[in-house]
């Protein structure tokens, strides 16, 4: 699949900036698929306005792949985002060697998925020049989102001559930056800039520790003669847009709608802020993400949405003093929840009837 043959609606949702939530996965008490649960939750993001859904990504849990879960996931959300209309983005998580990459996106693809993020975890160690092999290789079957991530997560950092080469790769169409670092997220501007992609390959942060001002800021990009543009990030592909999905889709809606140039309210600069420590609290920051998917399970659970927050992993758990965090934060910020909404509509998410398909 190229990227031309992305439906126009959804191309040009990609392209203006995106709110985009990575999907969690819903387990029962007994660390079954919750499938009531995972199709309310993909109701829930399309009704609060999400432009489409991740799939398959670090939030939905890698250890998906280790327990027959990919496929179903997949077309569980897909079933449901379809259902929701309006060409709403379709976005796989593949990872693994070349191999195993390649064909978790001609899953995606043959079930009607857009792009695949494409997670270079495995490949950690290897050669530059070998990476970009593999990524050429997956980009032969599906539109590829790059994926700069964090080290705390699974992730390594590459250079800038690696982003310079990937985003000349045909069929890439965006880059997903999540380095949560200030210099490695400006070198990958610069790197898309310097060769000239920043039209077809578009910025998405993924600094859930920075979502904000990545998204308000304008990046210089000088020339030696002098000549100056400014870059921007378009949208967000974030695990922190899993809970809490109406403000979000609302703080992206109204930073498109300021003027290019224009000045920027201090109230909406101060969100940084808010919407950091927000994150920091579901995340766990304090334990370096230890407790990072258990924590946006857990808002979903005082939400009515997830039964708990038991993850495939059985070590994968809230860490002590997490839930006290998250109390703090929802009592400070109420305005930044939607507990409200989600409870006015929650049992109708939960009593959709599921496709015949299924």
């Amino acid at each position: 699949m190229k990227a031309q043959e992305i439906p126009a609606g959804a191309m040009a949702r990609l392209r203006r900036g995106a709110a985009i939530p990575a999907h969690p996965l819903l387990l029962t008490q007994g660390r079954e698929l919750d499938e009531r649960r995972q199709r309310a939750v993909t109701r829930y993001y399309m009704d609060a306005g999400a432009d489409g859904v991740a799939v398959g990504v670090h939030t939905t849990q890698f250890a998906i792949r280790d327990v027959g879960l990919y496929e179903p996931i997949l077309r569980i959300a897909a079933e449901e985002v379809r259902a929701a209309g309006n060409d709403r983005l379709l976005i796989a998580g593949v990872t693994g060697e070349t191999a195993q990459a390649v064909s978790e996106a001609q899953t995606a693809r043959d079930l009607g998925y857009h792009a695949v993020l494409l997670n270079l975890a495995r490949l950690k160690g290897q050669p530059e020049d070998r990476i970009l092999d593999h990524c050429r290789k997956v980009a032969a079957e599906m539109p590829v989102i790059g994926f700069a991530l964090l080290p705390a997560v699974g992730g390594f950092h590459l250079s800038y001559d690696f982003w310079r080469s990937f985003a000349q790769i045909d069929n890439v169409i965006a880059i997903k930056m999540a380095p949560f670092d200030r210099y490695r997220t400006l070198e990958i501007v610069r790197a898309v800039y310097d060769v000239n992609a920043a039209d077809r390959v578009t910025l998405y942060t993924g600094n859930d520790d920075h979502i904000v001002l990545d998204l308000l800021q304008p990046f210089v990009m000088r020339a030696p003669d002098g000549h100056e543009d400014r870059l921007r990030i378009r949208g967000g592909l974030l695990g922190h847009w899993s809970v809490w999905v109406k403000p979000a889709v609302e703080l992206l809606a109204r930073i498109h709608a300021l003027p290019d140039g224009a000045d920027i309210p201090e109230d909406l600069l101060a969100l940084d802020s808010i919407v950091t420590d927000c994150n920091a609290a579901v995340y766990d920051a304090r334990n370096n993400l230890a407790g990072c998917i258990p924590g946006c399970l857990e808002v979903l659970r005082r939400q009515g949405l997830a039964d708990s927050t038991i993850c495939l992993n059985a070590d994968e758990t809230l860490s002590p003093g997490q839930l006290e965090e998250i109390d703090r934060v929802i009592a400070a910020y109420p305005e930044m929840t939607d507990d409200a909404y989600v409870t006015e509509n929650l049992n109708r998410w939960l009593a959709g009837t599921v496709p015949a398909s299924a």
